[in-house]
This record gives structure tokens, sequence and C-alpha cells, in this order.
């Protein structure tokens, strides 16, 4: 939740992270009481009709309520790491949209086998704002138009999916009709998509308590893998022996996050695969140097601003997880330390893959954008001559950087 101060005058003070949203733009006070106030910026033929914070109101409620009253317009879920963007028609959910990185449509094309990542990375190199990343790869042959459907169904319900597992975060419900909107609409049932939901949450629940976590390493015991049905047989192959986490595992499996899961559980109740802690990764050399100087940098601005704004180091995470890409991809499953700085370790197995270079690169850009939106926080916070010695000091991590990747230190 972002905090808004009201000055003497009546004014209200917004964090960065919702002013450099919402812009500059007019805003209407739709309702208000002592316990409350609700601005919209209205547009011509759309209204805010509900809001308010997931908790009290479960998903499921939210859900079902505008399904039974039969509405039309978009159901916006603000929550930890990211947004979902739900689209009804009459009720039906017809289509959605996410931020977090995981549910993206390449990463969806990816974890179903139609294409692998080199290919994904290629595409999006290519993209330049041209098309979308699905559009793209069909024109170019990588996936057929039957692919990209399945790709887009099978998208929409993870992302309603893993909705029921978030307790906290906010809504809002803008009423709105869809003719005019640039969505794909799907045919899908509201109730049978809360059913299906509730029951992976269950079941997943089930199946991490043999998995312990998505950075453990699967390994298979190759004495139990021949008398296994064929899909279980086919899981233990692909894990082998090749010590990867159990993320990298689901993502080339093929079948998508639960069904993989699920296959995975069933494998090590049967003790045909077994479970190791990950082994732990730590940046050395050149990228080991670039992360050192921008936790410097990250370290100094938490300590200054957290005295003045506690909440702070949560709306510096939430910038973390709404990156656009290839950013999200160098920060995913990435969280901020307690000092304010950034852990290597996860980093580095995302940036898995890459070539030196390339990895020097996307670390220091990825951190540079971090740095930039703490830099003007601590202006906001601060003022001008207050946060000059901090941002001079970023100023000079670019040329400190600028000469690892060259090779000049």
């Amino acid at each position: 939740m972002s905090k808004a101060v009201i000055d003497d005058e009546g004014r209200i003070l917004l964090s960065h992270q919702v002013s450099s949203e919402i812009g500059a733009a007019k805003v209407d006070l739709i309702a208000h009481s002592p316990n409350h106030l609700l601005f919209a910026a209205q547009k011509k033929g759309e209204s805010v009709i509900m809001a308010g914070l997931v908790g009290e109101l479960a998903v499921t409620d939210l859900l079902s309520f505008f399904n039974m009253f039969r509405k039309t317009g978009m159901l916006r879920f603000d929550l930890k790491g990211g947004s979902k963007d739900l689209y009804f028609q009459q009720g039906e959910i017809v289509f959605a949209t996410s931020t977090f990185p995981e549910e993206d449509l390449g990463e969806v094309l990816c974890g179903l086998g139609k294409i692998d990542y080199e290919g994904l990375k290629r595409a999006r190199k290519s993209l330049a704002g041209r098309s979308t990343v699905g559009k793209l790869l069909v024109e170019q042959g990588s996936v057929t138009p039957k692919d990209l459907w399945q790709a887009t169904r099978h998208q929409v319900e993870s992302i309603v999916y893993n909705l029921f597992a978030f307790d906290t975060g906010s809504y809002v419900f803008v009423s709105r009709e869809l003719e005019n909107a640039d969505i794909v609409r799907l045919s899908m049932s509201t109730q049978n998509l809360i059913m299906e939901g509730l029951r992976r949450v269950d079941e997943r629940e089930l199946f991490m308590r043999s998995i312990r976590s998505f950075d453990a390493v699967p390994v298979t015991v190759p004495e139990k893998v021949e008398d296994l049905p064929p899909a279980e047989k086919r899981m233990a192959l692909l894990i082998g022996d090749r010590r990867e986490q159990v993320r990298e595992v689901l993502r080339r499996s093929g079948m998508g996050e639960f069904e993989a899961l699920r296959i995975l559980y069933q494998l090590v109740e049967k003790k045909a695969v077994k479970m190791q802690d990950a082994p732990s990764l730590e940046m050395s050399g050149d990228l080991a140097k670039i992360l050192s100087i921008f936790n410097g940098a990250l370290n100094a601005i938490s300590r200054r601003l957290s005295e003045k704004n506690p909440s702070f180091a949560k709306e510096v995470d939430t910038f973390l997880h709404d990156l656009p890409q290839p950013f999200s991809f160098v920060f995913r499953d990435v969280s901020l330390q307690e000092d304010g700085t950034i852990e290597g370790g996860r980093i580095l197995a995302n940036l898995g893959g890459l070539d030196d270079v390339d990895k020097k690169k996307l670390l220091a850009d990825a951190l540079s954008e971090l740095v930039y939106m703490e830099c003007m926080a601590a202006r906001r916070e601060l003022g001008a001559t207050e946060s000059a010695e901090l941002i001079q000091r970023v100023q000079d991590i670019s040329r400190r950087v600028k000469n690892i990747i060259g090779g000049k230190e």
C-alpha cells in the first residue's frame, strides 16, 4: 500500500510510484467519508464502480460477484510482485493480462515446449515495438496459429488460477465496453475457473511439502525409472542428473507449471526422484564488482530514505517486480535485502545461458534502472539540496561500470 499525505492546505502528496503511474491527469473525487477518499481518472465510456483491498473480500468473492451480476469491464489486481487485469463480458472472464514474468506469453510458450529459450530471446530482440512476441513468432513460422491460441488460453487460465494464492493486495473494477479493446476473446466459464483455481491452491500446497522449494534440485534415482507410467518416466529422464533447480525443470518440461509440479510430486512420493538443497551461487569476477558498486549506492540511499519514509523498501520492491522485459527476468524471484541491497545468487541463476559480455551489460542496465528510480525517490523525499550528494555518487557509478564492462578496471 502506498502512502499519501494531505498537507495543511488540503493538497495530497503522492508517492513517486503512484504519481509516475498516473502522470499528469485530471481526477475526480467520486466518493468520500471520514475514512476514505476515492479519486478516479475518468475516461469517456468508463466508470470506476468498485475498489478496495483483497483480504476481507477474497478473490473468490470478487470473481463470483462480477459473474453473478453479469458485469462487463476490467478488474485490475495490484499485488506483491506485479499486477493482473481480468476482462469480463457479461460476467464471464474472456481475457487476462499480467506483469508477472512467469505469466508472460513467451514464457508460457516455452513452458509448453512450443519454442526454446534461444528462439524466444531472438524474437524479443527483433520486436522493436512493432508487434507482440506471439504474432512475431507466428510470422516467423516458429509457432503455429493453433500453438499461439492454445498458449494464450493456457496463459489466461494460469493468470486466474495463480490469483487464488494472494490474500493481500488491492483491486479496482472499471465498467467499460470491450468492443474496442485490443484483446483476444476466449470462451471461458468464470465459475469453472473459480473451482479449478481453489482446487489448485490446495493441491499445490500438498505438492510443495514434498518438493520443498523452487530452488531445490531434483535428482533421478535410475533404478526406479523403468516401471514408471509414461508421463512420469519422461519427467524422470528429463531431470536425470543435470542438477537443475525445480524452476528450470518446470520450464523445460513442456507441460505447464501445475501439471509438471504434480508429476514431480508423484516421482518424489515414489522415491524415483530425491530432492536436494540448491547449491549456493555467488557472483565472482566482473559481475561481482558491478553488483558491489551498485549495492553500495543502494545501501546508502536506503539508509537515508528509510528514515524519511518507512514504506520505502516496499515501494522499491514493487518497482523491482514491475520492470519491463528484459529487466523483469533479471530480477525474477529477487527481493531487496533488509539493508536495501540485492543478493546476487538468484540473479546469477537468472542470467544463466548468456555469454559473459551480455551478462555484464544486462546486469548493469537492470541495476541502473533500479538506482535511477531510487534517485528520483531521494529527490522527492529529501529535496534537491539534501539529495545532491547521493545523486552525484550514482553518477560516478556509470563511469566505473563502463570501465569494468570495457575491461579497463
